[in-house]
């Protein structure tokens, strides 16, 4: 891969996670303070990220892999949220607000994928320079949230009080348009679809894959994947609001540390995977979902706040300790055939079903111990995703059989 293009395609990832990280780790917080908006109702804003993630496979197996270059689908998807970005700016409750949050996640989601099709499209071994390109993503995530609390200081309380956790979206909507336009200069991706192929929706969803489900083994990582996004949208949707409303400092940037410790989990992944085997990895990454919830049940913004930023830094091994495991052991069980298949099934399950019924409770939950105005029962509130992790953890100890699976590099 030439240095021009990798550079072009590391641009691409910064700036598509960058728009992601600089607005969506503060919603919760704006949303509760600004836009008086309850539990119920934040969980529905964050829900949109789900109703994206469904609604994403047609637009890339209808529409991108048949008819159009997938670097134009980018420019223009980008061009489009940035107007329904600024729309969000300007929003003034969440009747208003949340058309606009739907519309965007819906036009946002498909370009994770369009993001990763264009770099692969680019590269001669993948699974080498895949990540390479790919860490520039979590920089981009990173950046937005240390400009937030360290540059702008936009979710100090004194910012957080006069509204402005709002300018995220019009910082946002400014990236957009420049990854837009700048998405027209990207190397050429013509569409993966041959013209008068015919595109099925069973295969678009992943179906051909539910026979994978026949095997108890895999039947069991299917539940326990979907189950565990119930935690997984607790921490998304209640981190940022919780850590501000007890009054830590900083919060958006301290959260960053999550994805620090994603980058630095990713890479001792290989060796816990081929250490330990599967099933005690994917165990390992929920005893830390337990953990982390129970650090923040007892954690506070005092002399306690060592456990927070345990909790915070848990994140790596949260997500790739059971996300990305599962993502391999899913490619292992699939066969060459339905690889695809596959990973499209359970990421319906995780990204679309899961956090949809994640959203929902914690929503729920959260509005339940609202103990007064902007003010939570957060101990109690961190308890539930604590157990539900925990239930999780037996479920897939209890019955789930130990087998031998390989990492490939």
């Amino acid at each position: 891969m030439k240095l021009k293009v990798k550079i072009q395609l590391s641009l691409m990832m910064f700036l598509e996670f960058f728009i992601w990280g600089g607005w969506f780790v503060t919603l919760g917080t704006f949303l509760g303070n600004n836009l008086n908006a309850s539990g119920a109702e934040i969980g529905m804003a964050f829900s949109t990220q789900s109703w994206g993630a469904i609604i994403a496979p047609f637009i890339i197996g209808l529409i991108a892999d048949r008819y159009f270059n997938a670097e134009r689908i980018l420019g223009v998807l980008h061009l489009a949220g940035a107007f329904l970005m600024y729309q969000m700016y300007g929003a003034e409750d969440f009747a208003t607000f949340y058309p606009y949050i739907l519309g965007y996640m819906i036009l946002y989601m498909p370009t994770l994928a369009l993001v990763n099709s264009i770099s692969f499209k680019q590269m001669k071994d993948p699974a080498k320079e895949f990540s390479l390109v790919r860490v520039f993503g979590t920089i981009g995530w990173i950046l937005a949230g240390l400009l937030i609390s360290f540059v702008f200081f936009w979710d100090s309380p004194e910012s957080r009080e006069v509204g402005m956790l709002k300018n995220t979206f019009l910082m946002v909507a400014i990236a957009s348009v420049v990854l837009g336009l700048f998405s027209f200069t990207l190397p050429k991706t013509p569409p993966g679809v041959a013209k008068g192929e015919k595109v099925k929706i069973a295969d678009i969803l992943g179906l051909d894959a539910l026979r994978l489900l026949k095997d108890k083994n895999f039947l069991i990582f299917f539940i326990s994947s979907i189950f565990i996004c119930i935690p997984l949208a607790f921490y998304y949707q209640n981190a940022n609001p919780f850590l501000s409303e007890i009054g830590v400092n900083n919060p958006t940037g301290k959260m960053t540390i999550g994805q620090a410790s994603e980058v630095f989990f990713m890479l001792l992944l290989p060796y816990f995977f081929k250490k330990f085997g599967f099933k005690k990895t994917i165990l390992a990454g929920m005893v830390a979902w337990t953990l982390r919830y129970m650090l923040f049940a007892y954690g506070n913004a005092g002399e306690f706040a060592f456990m927070l930023i345990i909790g915070i830094g848990l994140h790596g091994i949260c997500y790739d300790f059971f996300f990305v495991s599962g993502q391999i052991y899913t490619d292992s069980k699939a066969g060459e055939k339905y690889k695809s298949a596959a990973q499209g099934l359970i990421t319906l399950a995780t990204y679309g079903i899961g956090m949809l019924i994640g959203f929902w409770v914690a929503g729920k939950i959260t509005d339940t111990y609202l103990v007064a105005e902007n003010l939570h029962d957060w101990k109690t509130i961190w308890t539930y995703p604590a157990i539900f992790a925990l239930g999780v953890l037996v479920l897939f100890m209890v019955f789930f059989k130990n087998e031998k699976i390989e990492y490939k590099d």
